[in-house]
């Protein structure tokens, strides 16, 4: 079970900081982070927006917990003018990452996308989004 806001963002951010490490590496941006986007060459977004919070379990004499819902979007930028492969291979990788996979307690439904962006943001770059659900059970 994930206790806070910050324990879900760690361990969503720690799998994919730990995926786009490994050759072929790619950078990743995350919220609220300074970033630069690098020239001409592939690169991740990803940002959480948390949902819905409901009781998942009433007080007391427990100390209870809520169930988070929550969204993971994944961007994926590649250069234009070379076709999808590129980007819909680290498409693939991100989405084996979570999609219908327990993570820390994270509960994440099965991945939506690789669907094209258009006009990307930043220019000019071919963008993909993947969209994931996922559930969270918080003190």
């Amino acid at each position: 079970m994930s206790s806070t806001y910050n324990d879900v963002r760690a361990a969503i951010e720690g799998r994919i900081a730990t995926q786009m490490a490994i050759a072929p590496a790619y950078p990743v941006s995350y919220q609220n982070v300074p970033f630069t986007p690098p020239n001409n060459a592939p690169w991740v977004q990803a940002f959480i927006r948390f949902g819905d919070n409901t009781y998942a379990t009433l007080l007391p004499p427990t100390p209870g917990f809520n169930r988070q819902n929550g969204t993971l979007t994944m961007n994926v930028f590649t250069p234009q003018g070379l076709g999808t492969a590129a980007n819909f291979t680290i498409a693939e990788r991100l989405k084996d990452l979570f999609d219908r996979q327990t993570v820390s307690g994270i509960i994440f439904d099965a991945a939506s996308g690789p669907a094209q962006v258009a006009p990307s943001t930043p220019e000019p770059y071919y963008q993909t989004q993947l969209t994931i659900t996922f559930e969270a059970y918080l003190d």
